[in-house]
């Protein structure tokens, strides 16, 4: 047993049916089609979240790594707010995709 492993039952699952408007780009939309047979991590994220700011410097290791892809999703949060929390954070994503609800 690895204490530092954290099993997940999606890993190797199909991800489910999203569309959602890019937080950079409001008119471009991100759906899991876009990624289709390629592998990738999807993080959920949001300004206000204060796991979020513990787990970013990792985020940030990994995306620096090249070891794999990372998108965001920024989950209701204010879009102005996650832009700023990128900003003043480091932003870790290929691109982030917005979900105020």
């Amino acid at each position: 047993l690895n204490p530092r492993e954290v099993p997940s039952p999606l890993i190797g699952k199909p991800a489910p049916h999203f569309e959602l408007p890019q937080l950079h780009e409001t008119a471009k939309t991100f759906t899991e089609k876009d990624m289709l047979g390629k592998v990738w991590v999807l993080n959920v994220w949001a300004s206000w979240c204060v796991t979020c700011r513990e787990e970013h410097p990792v985020l940030l290791d990994l995306a620096a790594s090249g070891a794999v892809p990372i998108y965001g999703l920024n989950y209701k949060d204010k879009r102005e707010d996650g832009l700023a929390w990128l900003t003043g954070m480091g932003d870790p994503y290929r691109l982030s995709i917005y979900d105020a609800d």
